[in-house]
């Protein structure tokens, strides 16, 4: 990506999401422009080019803009299927808790303790939303995984992982579990630290709360916590390498699910946010470090965190995300970034926070938006590939909203759902749907 730096000179200098006189014939020559430059999506065999230009990549990167829509689900599995059956792609991981999703990559990798089927795992899930990983279509993928390692070395299977800052209490809880069992002496140290929660009742926002009232906080604590178990690595030689990378990673989810409640709290900037799109990236990273040097990597998340933050209104924000922080600290050119948009349709979404799931209707995109770009072409469902071409053709260089619908949702505020972007800068690739429907949850 040539045009990378200029670009976003251009972007940070220029981006006031202004609408010039000449916007509607603009973008009537950009329906035209993607119109001849759209591949139509009909199957797996359609998505040639994306794998070809993906395929030597460290990290692959695919959002999607619900957490509730079968399409997003499917097509990102269809990806991730070609990319590891036929390009060796080394592991998934997803916008999901650590800990429950474990359980998954255990079963996928048949290890010790593995639960029976995937579903079995994924009807287990406890932690709201459920139908974000509980559903039928995640099921799908799991079930091909552990079918696809079978009869594969230990270390040449293929994991699936969560990679999000949630569920902390869990972690804790599988910390001192697993120290309990191998090491008496480093648990008790461990839980001594870990009881600077004690008085919170398994509630981080509680916790916040009273930091940000006067309390103590647990900063020293856990940093201490993490220390001790990097430092006395050696007690767990003897042990296969996944169990000290997992004791590790829970202690990792305690110490920054810590920092993003606190900043949730005490701050009013994008310090919380930005504190949790750090973590992710380090799960990712580590991944990487523990699979080896020439590991990749698939990353399943939203397309507020997969799609550069940097051509996007979240800049002026101070807000990053992983895309961004990807391409800076591997290079753009070895990380590659889908994503995913619809124009109307079904979701599945809470009318408010751990609310029961509604089938929701999806409203018609506005005609301004991509979506209602990408609508006027006449095209039900396509993907476009982007090129230094696609950087310099100005139409498509003006911002256009982006759909964003998060586990909470409310159809009647769509229009303020919308993320400002620079597509072909923000994506390597788009798969747009013309219509969408919700995703299938295992639980009804």
């Amino acid at each position: 990506m040539k045009t990378l730096t200029s670009l976003l000179t251009f972007l940070l200098i220029g981006l006031s999401f202004s609408c010039a006189e000449s916007r509607n014939m603009e973008e009537d020559e950009l329906v035209t422009y993607v119109r001849d430059r759209a591949y139509d999506l009909h199957n797996a065999s359609d998505l040639d080019h994306i794998i070809a230009a993906a395929s030597d990549r460290k990290l692959v990167l695919m959002g999607e803009a619900s957490h509730g829509t079968r399409e997003y689900y499917a097509w990102r599995d269809s990806i991730s299927r070609r990319l590891i059956a036929e390009h060796d792609f080394n592991f998934i991981a997803v916008e999901g808790d650590w800990a429950s999703l474990f359980e998954l990559n255990r079963y996928v990798k048949d290890l010790p303790g593995a639960a029976g089927s995937a579903r079995e795992v994924l009807t287990n899930l406890e932690r709201w939303p459920l139908w974000m990983w509980g559903n039928e279509e995640v099921e799908a993928l799991a079930e091909w995984l552990r079918e696809f390692n079978d009869g594969r070395p230990q270390e040449e299977k293929v994991g699936f992982y969560g990679k999000d800052v949630y569920d902390e209490w869990r972690s804790k809880d599988e910390v001192l579990s697993f120290l309990e069992r191998h090491d008496a002496e480093l648990h008790d140290e461990v839980a001594g630290l870990y009881a600077c929660f004690d008085n919170y009742g398994r509630d981080s926002w509680q916790y916040a709360q009273a930091v940000s009232r006067g309390a103590s906080d647990c900063v020293i604590q856990l940093e201490r916590s993490v220390d001790l178990i990097r430092e006395h690595a050696g007690r767990f030689e003897d042990l296969p390498d996944y169990k000290y990378f997992y004791l590790k990673q829970n202690a990792l989810v305690v110490k920054h699910a810590e920092k993003f409640y606190r900043l949730s709290v005490t701050r009013q900037d994008a310090s919380s946010w930005n504190s949790r799109v750090n973590y992710m990236n380090l799960a990712v990273n580590r991944l990487l470090d523990f699979y080896g040097d020439d590991a990749q990597g698939i990353v399943w998340a939203h397309n507020t965190h997969i799609g550069d933050a940097r051509f996007t209104e979240m800049q002026q924000r101070g807000q990053e995300n992983i895309g961004q922080l990807a391409r800076v600290e591997h290079g753009p050119d070895h990380v590659f970034l889908i994503g995913f948009a619809t124009y109307t349709g079904t979701v599945k979404a809470g009318a408010s926070w751990e609310q029961q799931r509604e089938l929701m209707n999806v409203p018609e995109a506005p005609s301004a938006s991509i979506e209602g770009v990408f609508e006027r072409t006449g095209i039900e469902s396509f993907s476009l590939l982007f090129d230094d071409d696609d950087r310099s053709h100005e139409p498509f260089m003006q911002p256009h909203g982006n759909r964003a619908i998060g586990v909470v949702y409310n159809p009647a505020q769509d229009r303020h759902q919308y993320v400002q972007t620079i597509v072909p800068l923000r994506y390597d690739a788009v798969l747009f749907f013309r219509e969408t429907e919700a995703l299938t949850p295992l639980i009804r």
